[in-house]
């Protein structure tokens, strides 16, 4: 039985498989456009971080508009990433994809090897 935080149930490695057909890169594609959005990935974090926040919330830690901030939840919500609990007159959203923890920390991983690389040569 696969683990609730684990991000993927087994797969063939990406270099294992065929090339990609043209339906299936841009499904992938689409879904990096959902995550190429500074505001949406600083509050996947936010949310990954704090577990499960209100708007109010969020939009008080980005200092963004409460409406700002719902329309990229909604955007977030559509794709399965995130879901909303309401508890009375509030609603929490949380991260609910496991990979998107994953994703982040590999992007961050990448950036920051980037940069430790170009920091280097600039010394060398």
């Amino acid at each position: 039985m696969d683990e609730p935080d684990k991000c993927c149930s087994p797969k063939p490695l990406l270099e294992d498989r065929p090339v990609f057909s043209l339906n299936q890169a841009a499904e992938l594609a689409e879904l990096f456009k959902l995550l190429a959005d500074a505001t949406r990935v600083r509050l996947l974090q936010l949310l990954l971080k704090h577990g499960e926040m209100r708007v109010s919330e969020i939009s008080g830690a980005l200092e963004m508009t409460p409406q700002a901030v719902s329309n990229q939840l909604q955007k977030l919500a559509y794709n399965n990433v995130v879901a909303a609990r309401r508890a009375g007159v509030n609603i929490h959203y949380r991260v609910v994809d496991p990979c998107v923890r994953e994703l982040l920390q590999q992007g961050m991983c990448l950036l920051e090897d980037a940069r430790q690389s170009r920091n280097h040569a600039d010394v060398v």
